[in-house]
């Protein structure tokens, strides 16, 4: 049986229509490779990824913040009600064995040092550039297009064998 690859996309809330087609296009790829995309449910990144992957013919996993299924996207399909709020940014990371961080918000940039701490593969498209105290640049890969950010996350969750994060 060939297992389902779990790859978390993540970015603002409220985005750019650039920003959006971006996302969609990547959602789009990981659902026409069979991936299940991993994001928060909500709007924005979110919407755009979990709309792509859905038009692919693939499965999305929303990690909602509140205490509602019906506050998920209408392209989710399967909303996790949380009741945490941000603290689902854990869930998000920890759920996903690679993840592909586009632009970004305070909320991405927490997912994206939630991932790199808990060594879930980053890869970014027009997100964050990050160093650590001493000026070393941290390992997010990063991708020039929605095609490399797609390949080299699956590439990154077949590393992994699928590893689960604890």
């Amino acid at each position: 049986m060939q297992t389902k690859h779990r790859i978390g996309v993540f970015g603002p809330g409220i985005c750019p229509p650039d920003t959006y087609e971006l996302a969609r296009e990547v959602g789009f790829l990981l659902g026409r490779e069979g991936a299940i995309v991993v994001c928060g449910g909500l709007g924005g990144v979110m919407e755009a990824a979990a709309r792509g992957a859905r038009e692919a013919g693939g499965l999305t996993l929303g990690i909602l913040p509140g205490a509602s299924a019906s506050e998920a996207n209408a392209y989710i399909d399967i909303p996790v009600v949380t009741g945490m709020g941000n603290a689902r940014n854990v869930i998000n990371v920890l759920t996903s064995q690679a993840v592909i961080a586009i632009a970004g918000s305070f909320g991405t940039l927490s997912e994206i040092a939630l991932a790199l701490k808990c060594a879930v593969p980053v890869i970014g498209l027009r997100t964050w550039n990050v160093a650590d105290g001493g000026g070393e640049a941290l390992p997010i890969r990063l991708a020039a297009d929605a095609q490399e950010a797609v390949r080299e996350a699956l590439r990154a969750a077949r590393s992994v064998g699928g590893k689960d994060y604890a």
